[in-house]
């Protein structure tokens, strides 16, 4: 269980040690790289591109398809083989429209915007320039950083928070970023704080990464910005969540439903930095992303720089191959990730990990039986809810109830499944729960805004006739006034 003075959460055994014994190194080049239109929140990309022609590394591909969009760049010269459905990781069960590069191997760049100094530029011109990079959440939510910062340009001290606290268990590609790209990581930062004109930020780490915190905290030495500064969280999963983070550092709460630019801060993972740090420093695109490979299921466990497009299967064969052990492979950590089907899947923006598990890496999970009202769950989670609660009314499908009780704050971390001794998959049931409830709020959002206009038009339209029968009363009694 957490320890005093932080709110739910679990001591977790980490399985980093796996994977960070060796150094960061690139993956090795494939012939076809897949890359799905839809890999960020938001509405898909748009293709710029056809069928046939020749591309080059860092050439745009696809332009945002609305206000919340990312653009997206070859990763590699070649060309573009197709554009059609692809199986993707990120749409289990279905496919999704995906440009197919065939890689010439070449890797010809493509001439982008000439490096500026970003402290010249205005904010919000930096702001779109980031836009132009594709740049999006790299810590899984995969949010385009220029609305995120757009959202919160403007308001009143507002300030950044860089995270790095890397708390579910096997993912450990942040924590190698930090050891050996941490000037990148504090360049981002700075590039950030200019695009939000603020004056503060904190990167925060969690205890357990000493490398990490060296290698920063020599970065930030060496950039000599008063307005960065280090802070250390304790290893409690799961203490990287967004929320979680800011009550941690700041201790102030996001409100329920709120977002953290409510409490006029803007949050972004250090990969998402150090990704901004390549694109305005080195006119470099996110064409590629770290990705931990780990579980005990694949013979070699490290960190990888992948090219974006790039399939599972190559970087599990990068690592060696899988063992005898191999029983399931799963997209991100071991306590929210996503099984996957097989590895003809490409990685995507928000790949951070992929864990080819044994058995050994897998909690045994026993038949389910009734609640036994132990409390475990309530004390474990870290929104603060009553998940036995919500158990309930989930099971009775009370929408009412469930949204009395915060179902949509509940960050599906899993730390209720974990300690239930009756072995209830509470966090799933949570997440089948939560598309009815939001449905359920947007039409109440819709209908209230309806109302609004209705209210709205039938003012306009008895001002409006007030207005005329005022004029016609007006010219009556002029017409009276005249001498017949």
């Amino acid at each position: 269980m957490a320890t005093s003075g932080t709110r739910g959460g679990l001591r977790l055994n980490a399985h980093k040690e796996r994977s960070t014994t060796q150094a960061l190194r690139a993956a090795s080049p494939v012939e076809k790289l897949v890359l799905p239109l839809d890999q960020h929140a938001g509405a898909p990309a748009v293709p710029l591109v056809k069928p046939g022609e020749r591309i080059l590394r860092g050439q745009p591909i696809a332009q945002p398809g609305g206000t919340v969009s990312a653009w997206l760049h070859s990763p590699t010269s070649g060309t573009v083989a197709a554009i059609e459905p692809r199986p993707a990781p990120h749409r289990l069960g279905a496919s999704t429209l995906s440009i197919v590069v065939a890689n010439d191997g070449r890797d010809e760049r493509h001439a982008g915007p000439a490096p500026s100094p970003f402290d010249q530029l205005a904010p919000e011109q930096l702001r779109e320039l980031i836009a132009r990079g594709g740049i999006v959440g790299l810590g899984g939510a995969v949010f385009p950083t220029a609305a995120k910062l757009n959202s919160a340009a403007g308001a009143a001290d507002v300030r950044l928070l860089i995270n790095g606290a890397e708390c579910e268990p096997y993912i450990s590609c942040d924590d190698m970023l930090m050891r050996e790209r941490a000037r990148d990581v504090v360049f981002g930062a700075r590039v950030l704080l200019h695009a939000l004109a603020a004056k503060t930020c904190v990167i925060a780490i969690e205890d357990d990464t000493p490398q990490a915190a060296a290698a920063l905290e020599a970065a930030i030495a060496d950039a000599h910005d008063e307005r960065i500064q280090l802070r250390r969280v304790p290893s409690i999963y799961p203490a990287g969540g967004e929320k979680q983070l800011i009550t941690a550092i700041f201790d102030v709460e996001v409100p329920s439903g709120g977002l953290p630019a409510d409490v006029n801060t803007v949050c972004l993972n250090v990969g998402t930095a150090a990704a901004v740090a390549s694109w305005i420093r080195d006119s470099q695109p996110l064409t590629s992303r770290i990705v931990t490979i780990t579980g005990d299921g694949v013979l070699e466990q490290r960190n990888l720089d992948v090219a974006l497009g790039t399939p599972l299967a190559a970087l599990i064969y990068d690592c060696g191959g899988y063992t005898g052990r191999m029983s399931r492979l799963i997209m991100g950590g071991s306590m929210m990730g996503q099984a996957l089907p097989h590895d003809d899947m490409p990685v995507i923006k928000a790949t951070n990990c992929v864990i080819a598990a044994s058995a050994l890496d897998l909690q045994p999970r026993a038949a389910e039986m009734p609640c036994i009202r132990c409390g475990n769950c309530a004390v474990a989670c870290p929104a603060i809810l009553l998940p036995q609660q919500l158990h309930w009314y989930a099971k009775a499908r009370d929408l009412d109830a469930l949204e009395t009780y915060g179902l949509m704050d509940c960050i599906e971390c899993g730390c209720c499944d974990y300690v239930c001794p009756s072995q209830i998959p509470l966090a799933e049931r949570f997440r089948d729960m939560k598309p009815a409830l939001a449905e359920r709020l947007a039409a109440r959002t819709n209908a209230s805004a309806a109302r609004v206009r209705f209210e709205a038009r039938s003012a306009r339209l008895e001002r409006i006739e007030s207005e005329r029968l005022a004029a016609l009363a007006k010219k009556r009694q002029e017409l009276a006034k005249k001498p017949s």
